[in-house]
Order: structure tokens, then sequence, then C-alpha cells
């Protein structure tokens, strides 16, 4: 190229280079570039279109000749990991976790606890005792069997319909009234609206309304236990509609390329509140987006508890040992209203609302194993049931009867030392109130 320049420089300036001295130029530049990088001019030659392979770095791939679009679903569908049928008899006996009566008693347990808070709260709601509420109802075992396959310090990342989790971790009925009443034993101080739940000593995070906003939350905090040698997994609760999100794409590559110990749970229930998975998505549902991402990825039925305990058992074991991450998708169904605020019947049917409640219920399924199994029958049932609506009711009339928590809370916990203009938010509203509380309920809040 030096010998171009010198020749341009010449030949442009006593004769005028013209169109027909670039030939020249391009020539001297080749053979100056080859004199300087002669394997450059060698490699050229010396592959045939037989032996050539793919060097690109974003991709671990063969050459085609063929003109060929890959299709969306290159199979007929990834298949659905279940151990136990309908009826609650195991299919193949090599997939049974052989748990003891005494663990199994507590997944339905906590599943029947659930269901009957769920009952006793929705209707609380309703009643306008509570603001808002969201039923776990369908969805118990994907739950249920999740948390049991994790350790106890293993760090939960929910989405705002987990609260199963949290009961398997035996976490009190009086806090998840608590929260729900916001009263002053709420440990969030009455500052989140109901199933909001979060518990440092369980290991779960607080809920946050923004959808899909703990999947990389989830991902740093396994990073930082990958870095710390934790011998420790997060887990990240979602639904197939939290998938669409961008912070989804974001945080399944981060988890890949970071390698970490994360698994990432959805429950893919049907609906994104009114919008049907057929609207929802065109390939077949999430766990055909794990491999893209580099993801060991599993499809089970969330309606089959020990399905669910078995795929996440052995996704923790491997994500701590091999620090990588897995994609589990649950699919199960939501056989509640989205929430207090919504109406499915304007989307749904009632008769395939009641096919999944009648036909196809987790807790029905792992009932027809329990009693299988002589674990369980109609007078333990009837028992259990009279049990646990008294323990529930009594957690609800408690949590009625506790005072809301002080107002001058809401200007705590947000900075060690409270900023100036904050300090005079609650100047005013000490003011404000002082001249006004008359017109407020303040004998309800504590002082």
């Amino acid at each position: 190229m030096v010998v171009a320049a010198a020749a341009a420089r010449v030949w442009g300036a006593s004769r005028g280079l013209g169109r027909a001295g670039l030939p020249l130029l391009r020539l001297l530049g080749a053979r100056g570039l080859a004199r300087s990088h002669p394997h450059w001019w060698q490699r050229q030659q010396h592959f045939s279109s037989l032996d050539d392979k793919p060097q690109f770095p974003g991709a671990s791939a063969e050459f085609i000749d063929k003109l060929e679009f890959i299709q969306p679903n290159v199979i007929s569908g990834i298949p659905i990991y279940r151990v136990m049928d309908r009826q609650g008899q195991i299919i193949n006996p090599s997939e049974d976790p052989h748990l003891p009566q005494e663990k199994v008693l507590k997944f339905y347990k906590s599943m029947t606890l659930l269901n009957t808070m769920d009952r006793i709260l929705y209707e609380s709601q309703r009643q306008g005792r509570i603001s808002f509420y969201m039923t776990n109802y369908g969805e118990e075992g994907t739950h249920v069997g999740s948390a049991a396959a994790l350790d106890d310090t293993d760090l939960v990342f929910g989405q705002y319909r987990e609260a199963g989790v949290l009961m398997y971790r035996d976490y009190p009925l009086e806090l998840f009234m608590a929260q729900c009443y916001s009263n002053a034993s709420d440990l969030g101080k009455g500052r989140q609206m109901p199933v909001h739940y979060g518990c440092r000593e369980r290991h779960f995070v607080t809920i946050s309304s923004p959808l899909a906003t703990q999947i990389p939350q989830a991902v740093g905090a396994a990073y930082a236990a990958k870095r710390a040698n934790a011998n420790r997994v997060v887990i990240c609760y979602f639904g197939e509609g939290a998938a669409s999100e961008g912070d989804a794409h974001a945080g399944f590559n981060f988890a890949a390329t970071l390698e970490c110990p994360i698994i990432f749970f959805c429950r893919n229930n049907g609906y994104a509140i009114s919008t049907p998975t057929s609207e929802q998505y065109r390939g077949d549902g999430i766990a055909a987006r794990g491999p893209g991402y580099g993801i060991l990825s599993i499809r089970v039925d969330g309606n089959d508890v020990f399905a669910v305990y078995n795929a996440t058992k052995e996704a923790r074991r491997r994500a701590v040992a091999e620090n990588q991450p897995f994609l589990i998708e649950a699919m199960t169904y939501r056989i509640g209203h989205h929430s207090t605020s919504d109406d499915s019947s304007a989307y749904r049917s009632v008769d395939e609302v009641n096919y999944w409640d009648k036909q196809d219920h987790p807790i029905s399924r792992l009932r027809h194993y329990l009693q299988s199994r002589g674990w369980w029958d109609d007078e333990q049932e009837k028992a259990w049931r009279k049990q646990s609506r008294k323990k529930v009711m009594e957690a609800f009339e408690q949590a009625e009867r506790k005072l809301k928590p002080n107002p001058n809370l809401i200007f705590s916990d947000v900075y060690q030392e409270m900023p100036a203009q904050l300090r005079k938010q609650q100047e005013s509203l000490a003011r404000h109130l002082q001249t006004y509380g008359e017109h407020y309920p303040l004998d309800h809040f504590e002082k």
C-alpha cells in the first residue's frame, strides 16, 4: 500500500492519474499486502469448497448448499414429563421419588391449606375487608413440588402467584393475613398491596408488581452466589405472560453467558390475565426458548406434584454442581380469575374452567395417590378440612383486630439519613393531621 500511495503522488502530480491508473494501483496495493502478509494470500487459494469449514465466532454449524428456512416447530412438540396419571397412579416405577409418608402428607396439607386460605381471603376482598387478592387455584402443585425440592436457604424470587412456596416453608398464617390486611404485624409495614409477600428468614425476596422485573434481579443474585461459592441456587418464578417481557430475554441471556446457578420456573397456566397462549406466542411454549439461549430445558405436568418435584430437584443438583441455568416450564391451568380485579367469564367458558377443576386438579390427583397407599381416608379429609379452616379463620380474625402501622413509617427505611425534602413532607403531614385529624380514622393506627 505504501508503493501504491507513492505512485499516486508521482503520477497524479506529473501526468494525471485518471481511471486508467486505478488497476495499476490495485495491483501494486495487492502485491504490497501479499509481501507484508503472505499467509493471507495463500489461504485464499488453499481451501476447496469441499473441505471448507465455517469459522464464524457467533455460531457452531456446518455449511449447506440448499436454501431452507428453519421451521418454528422442528418437532411435533416438546413432550410433557409426568410421574403419575390423573388417578394418582405411578406410570413408571423408576420415576417414583419414593418420598416418605410424612413428606407427602406435608405436600397435601400445604396445598389444601393454601386453597382454604385463598377462598377465605377472596371472599374477604369481595366483602370489602381487604383491597385486593389473587388466588392460586389449580397451581398449587407447581408451588409445593418445586419448594420441596429446594434447600431451605435457596433464594426465591416470586412473581405474585407463589404463596404456596412460602406456605411450604412454614410461613405463618398470621403473617399472610397481616400482609393482606396491612396491619402493624406486616413485615412490610403496610406499604405493599396485598399478596406481595416477602420474608428474609425464609429467603423469599419481596414481590414487586411490575411484570418480569424479578428475572434479571434473580440472575444477579445467582451470579453473586456463584462468585461466593455459596453452594446455593436461585429459583425465579414467572408466568408465560411475563416471558413476553424484555426482562425475560435479558435474564435468560445473562444467566447463560455468565453460567449462573439459577432455575427459571415458568408457570404456563394458559392465560396472561385475559390473553390466551394462542395470542401470546407462535412457538412451542416457553421451554422451546431455552435451547436458543443455551439453557437446558424441560416441560413438566404442573398438576403432577411429583413430576415438578423430580424436575426441580435434578435441576437444583446440576445447577449448583455445574454452574449453569435451567428452565422448567410447568404446564398447568389458572382455575381462578387473574385477580379480584378480573372477571374471567368474559374471555373463557365455565365449561372450560370446570373441566380443569373437576377432571385434572393437582390436589385431587395427590389425594388419589394418598388414598391408594392407605395414607389418607375420608375421615381424615373431613377432619383436616375442618381444622385447616379453623386455623385460617383464627388468623383472619386476629388480623382484622390489629391496628394499622404508624403513618410515619411511610417515610422510613429508604434512606439511612432522611433528606431535607422528605423531612419537610413528614412535617407537612404531621401539621395536616394535627389540623384535620378528626376527618381521618387515626384511632385505627398505631401511635
